[in-house]
C-alpha cells in the first residue's frame, strides 16, 4: 500500500474494507486525529507561503 492510498483511506477518499469493524471510541479517536492532521497540513502551507513571500 502506497502513501497516497494511506492518505486517501485516512481522509475517506477511498472506501474501507468491510472487515474493518470499529467501535465508537476508535471512530472518535480517528476523527480527532484527522482534524489534527488537517490543521497541521494547513499550518505547513501557511509557513511555506510566509517563507516564499519573505
Amino acid at each position: 500500500m502506497g502513501i497516497k492510498d494511506q492518505f486517501a483511506k485516512y481522509f475517506f477518499l477511498k472506501k474501507k474494507e468491510a472487515a474493518d469493524k470499529i467501535n465508537f471510541n476508535t471512530r472518535m479517536m480517528h476523527g480527532i486525529n484527522r482534524i489534527s492532521l488537517f490543521l497541521f497540513v494547513i499550518a505547513l502551507i501557511i509557513l511555506a507561503i510566509k517563507l516564499l513571500r519573505h
